[in-house]
């Protein structure tokens, strides 16, 4: 009988269009609740599917500082959330939630 072999699982593979990748975040948003690290997280995997060579040079921000700052380890500044989110093209929305 042959070997199966398995993969580690990359979100990022499957992150292949800006709608992808909204969707992505809006599904994080909602189960994030309060754990920004997980937000971060779901930004940096955006982010390296986008490229984060070319998102650090969109934001002003070093590459190395990204990788950390969105890797679920760091703790990005709201700013830095923002202008993330701003290279890469996507909004914050606010709305009223009904709890």
């Amino acid at each position: 009988m042959g070997t199966i072999k398995l993969r580690k699982w990359d979100t990022v593979e499957h992150l292949k269009t800006d709608e992808d990748m909204v969707m992505y975040l809006d599904a994080c948003m909602e189960e994030a609740g309060d754990d920004a690290a997980f937000i971060a997280a779901a930004l940096g995997d955006i982010a390296r599917a986008k490229g984060m060579t070319q998102l650090a040079k969109e934001t002003g921000l070093g590459r190395e500082s990204l990788y950390k700052a969105l890797s679920g380890e760091g703790n990005p500044s709201f700013g830095t959330i923002l202008k993330v989110m701003h290279a890469l093209g996507i909004k914050l929305h606010p709305e009223i939630a009904h709890v």
